[in-house]
């Protein structure tokens, strides 16, 4: 199976090369459209900053390649943002997978601390992503940033307020969370979109 990690100027990518490898995968890491619309699944990950991020792929028409792609898709955490409409950081369009918009996380106490960061559990999960789950699993997050609630939510988590830690839409599929930072819970994740 050919399984191909989109190469773009985000960090947090060579954590996934990484987690796929100690699954028996050796994925092709490539920005060559050709490459990815050839896989037989497509990995996009990220970690950084929004609108830099869809400069990057705008400037290499990977915007459209990923949007264009029939394949399962699966983004993660900067790249779930990035399949979203439009984000507030940076001002900026993304390539509009998910109907909804990425919000800043607006702390009400003085211990909601902004970025959101480490282990945090998830329920309501929905779809095969989450094959095996029991609900309650928990999951490692850094993020600045959220997707609310919305009729693509395939799992919620709560801080501050309840938002999307997944999101599922015909064959893409994303999570905020880093499954290849949590456990064998993410890894569970991963080999459930590998089956897909």
């Amino acid at each position: 199976m050919n399984i191909a990690v989109v190469k773009y100027n985000a960090g947090n990518i060579y954590s996934v090369v990484n987690a796929l490898r100690r699954m028996g995968i050796e994925p092709d890491l490539t920005d060559d459209p050709e490459r990815l619309m050839k896989a037989d699944k497509v990995l996009f990950p990220g970690q950084g900053e929004a609108r830099s991020a869809m400069e990057y792929l705008k400037e290499r028409k990977l915007d459209m390649v990923i949007r264009d792609l029939k394949q399962p898709v699966f983004g993660i955490c900067v790249g779930q943002q990035l399949l979203c409409r439009h984000s507030d950081e940076g001002d900026v369009d993304c390539i509009g997978i998910f109907d909804t918009n990425v919000r800043r996380f607006k702390p009400v106490l003085h211990e909601e601390k902004v970025p959101a960061m480490g282990w945090n559990q998830i329920t309501d999960t929905k779809t095969q992503l989450f094959n095996g789950f029991n609900g309650g699993e928990y999951v490692y997050f850094v993020h600045s940033y959220y997707v609310p609630l919305c009729k693509d939510t395939i799992a919620t988590a709560d801080y501050i307020h309840p938002y999307s830690a997944a999101l599922a839409k015909d064959n893409f599929y994303s999570t905020q969370f880093h499954p290849e930072k949590s456990g064998s819970v993410g890894a569970r994740i991963l080999q459930n979109f590998i089956d897909l």
